[in-house]
Formats: structure tokens, C-alpha cells, sequence
């Protein structure tokens, strides 16, 4: 399934912020619109998702090596995957999510990573790589830059006034218990519009394996969805985030990064509405957002220069407090803000490690029937 992934920063304003910080840096760091292929001058073109850097990261870059960063960005996974696919599309380094990882590497289209010119490997954060080579075996195509979970956002006050001031927010079971999510109903519910990021949830919730593949296991997971699908506004992949924010429902199933932004927003407009993160007491899913190589990049040192930078304890740091995601780089902790090192749904405690899962693409044939499957969700069928 298509896995969109909305803008990340916390506020209307900062996002402004952003897009200008990035636009000056097109002009006095990169020069060029889109990727570029000299061969004499050394220049390396990224493509990341929106929102998802400090840009005196960049700046800091070229001031140190030399090297001019061109910078686009893009939205969703379905766009990096058919530049990549299709083959020459000009790019250095690229950020694809673990799933797409893996079907990239499926198809010959990434790099090998030259380990020796990335010395600052020696910082990555063991269990996220470990993690990570779910994806991509012995981490040899990826290196992970960001990563977080799926769980539930809940407004806390409409959650309660529906359900009772005593009630539990710890669980799936305010999405998939049909006596909860009915009661629910009437404030809103949304949830991702993405069977890769909420079938593994409901799969575990009901008892089982979250990477199950198995036509039984679907079935199992899509028959406990349609007991509630009635209960559900509306399946979008971004949406849930300004409604959250506003008032406008009182849960989603969502990214933690997403929530997290929502309840930041709301914050900073000083509105009333809390909304909180529930991590499911039952585990949750990981996601990773990951620096790769295309095979075919017109500057493949140049590639391995950035990525090696940006795997610098101070960089990743920095990255990490400017976009308040939790780094793959391990040493970076000592220096990201106490804040959020020390917020429980950006940076996981052990025990709540313990609890987290990952998935494994499926295979062609299992994906056609999980697109069918879903496809009878969407519709409410």
C-alpha cells in the first residue's frame, strides 16, 4: 500500500520557516533546481522527504567539504520508488521507508554502501540497525536516519467525556472494541490509509504474528477491522493531523511523529485540546526512514561523504531536536535536548523497546490480497 507521509514540523509557521530556510539554501548552496550531473564539480544531490532537516545542517556541510548540495524533496513513497525504478534519475542519496528499502534492493536498484568511507558507522544506534536489517540483511544498502511508531492519537477530554473519566488510554482496545470505538463514533475516529502500517497492529492485537502473511492471518485482522469500520470516519494518511490538532475527532491511528506534531500544534495555538500518544500496551510497529544510495548516482563519493556526516553525533543531533524525531544514531542521545530524549513516545524506554515489532515486505501475491482486502475496508464492504 501506498504509505503517505505528511509534512513533519510542528506548526504552520515553522513550516514557512522552513521552506524559506530551504529556498535560500537552493540559492546559495545548491544554485540549481533538480538533480545535477557534472562530472568536474562536486556536488551531491539529495532527495528526502519534506520538512525533514535542519537546514544548517546542509549550510554546515558544504562549508566543510566543499561539496554543493542540491535538495529536493517529495511526499510519499510511490514517487522515490518509480524515479528509482525507472533508473537515471540523477540522485545521490535518497530516504525510502524499510519496506521500500527492501523491494529497491529486490530490484537492483541501490548501492552496496562502501563501508570504509563511512567511518561514522561506528555510531549508529545497534538495536535500530539491527532492526533495520529486517530490510535490509547485514545493513548493507541503508543506514537509518529517522525512526518511530504507529499507535493511537487520543484528545483526552473527549475520549474521556465518551468513554468515562476512569477509562484506560493504554490500548487497542479503544480502536478494536466495538462497545469503545462505538461510543467513539460520535466525536470521530480516523485512521491510515495504509494496510502495511495498520494490518500488522490489528494482527498482533488479535493474537497474531504481526509479519503474518498467511490468507488466514488477513482474514483474521480484516474481519476484526470490519467489526468497527462503521465506527471509523474516514481512512487518510494526513488528514487525522489537523483534525486531531483542532478538535475535529477525538482519536486516529497514525505516526507517532504525527501525533506528536498535532499535539504540538495545538499547543501552540492555545486552544484547549490535548492530545496525547498512546503507544498500545499490546506493541507496536516500527517504522524507519533510511539514507540509501541508487545504484546508478552520479556521485557516488560525494553520496558517502554526506551520509557519513550526517551519521556525525552532533549532526544527528542536531537533525533530531530540529525536527523532534528520534535518530538511528545512537551516540547522538547525549546530545539531543533532555525534552526529548526523556519523551517516553519519541525515545522508547527498554521495556517499551521490548514490546515494538517490525514487518517484512510481502511477496506479489500476498500483496494482491492484502490490497484486497483493504480495498473492502476502504469502501466499508
Amino acid at each position: 500500500m501506498l504509505r503517505l507521509r505528511p509534512p513533519r514540523l510542528a506548526s504552520f509557521s515553522r513550516r514557512n520557516l522552513f521552506a524559506a530556510a530551504i529556498g535560500a539554501l537552493s540559492l546559495a548552496v545548491a544554485g540549481t533546481a533538480g538533480p545535477v550531473r557534472g562530472a568536474d564539480e562536486r556536488v551531491v544531490n539529495i532527495y528526502n522527504w519534506s520538512d525533514y532537516i535542519d537546514p544548517a545542517m546542509l549550510k554546515k556541510f558544504t562549508e566543510e567539504t566543499g561539496i554543493r548540495v542540491v535538495y529536493d524533496t517529495y511526499d510519499n513513497n510511490e514517487i522515490i520508488e518509480s524515479k528509482l525504478l525507472a533508473g537515471k534519475s540523477g540522485y545521490d542519496v535518497v530516504v525510502p521507508t524499510g519496506p521500500t528499502v527492501q523491494r529497491l534492493i529486490r530490484a537492483g536498484v541501490l548501492k552496496e554502501l562502501d563501508r570504509a568511507a563511512l567511518p561514522n558507522l561506528k555510531h549508529a544506534w545497534p538495536e535500530i540497525a539491527a532492526r533495520l536489517a529486517n530490510y535490509d540483511p547485514g545493513n548493507r544498502h541503508a543506514v537509518n536516519y529517522m525512526w518511530g511508531t504507529t499507535g493511537l492519537g487520543v484528545n483526552v477530554a473527549k475520549a474521556r467525556a465518551a468513554l468515562g473519566p476512569d477509562v484506560k488510554l493504554d490500548s487497542l482496545d479503544l480502536l478494536m472494541k466495538p462497545e469503545l470505538a462505538g461510543k467513539l463514533k460520535s466525536c470521530g475516529i480516523m485512521i491510515l490509509d495504509a494496510a502495511e502500517d495498520v494490518l500488522p497492529a490489528v494482527l498482533r492485537y488479535v493474537g497474531r504474528d504481526p509479519d503474518s502473511k498467511a490468507p488466514a492471518d488477513l482474514q483474521a485482522a480484516a474481519d476484526a477491522l470490519g467489526k468497527v469500520r462503521g465506527d471509523i470516519r474516514k481512512l487518510h494518511s494526513s488528514e487525522y493531523i489537523a483534525a486531531l490538532a483542532n478538535g475535529d475527532i477525538c482519536m486516529a491511528f497514525g505516526y507517532s511523529g504525527d501525533i506528536l506534531q498535532a499535539r504540538r500544534r495545538a499547543q501552540e495555538a492555545k486552544n484547549g485540546v490535548e492530545v496525547a500518544y498512546v503507544l498500545p500496551r499490546e506493541g507496536a510497529q516500527m517504522w524507519f526512514d533510511n539514507f540509501a544510495i541508487p545504484v546508478d548516482a552520479p556521485h557516488s563519493a560525494e553520496a558517502h561523504a554526506f551520509i557519513n556526516f550526517m551519521m556525525r553525533p552532533d549532526v544527528a543531533a542536531a537533525n533530531s531536536n530540529f525536527i523532534a524525531y528520534a535518530s538511528g544514531n545512537g551516540d547522538a542521545r547525549a546530545l539531543v535536548k533532555p525534552a526529548l530524549l526523556n519523551d517516553p513516545n519519541v525515545y522508547p524506554d527498554a521495556a517499551t523497546m521490548s514490546r515494538l515489532f517490525t514487518t517484512t515486505t510481502p511477496d506479489d501475491r500476498s500483496q494482491r490480497a492484502i490490497t484486497r482486502l483493504w480495498t473492502r475496508l476502504r469502501s466499508g464492504r
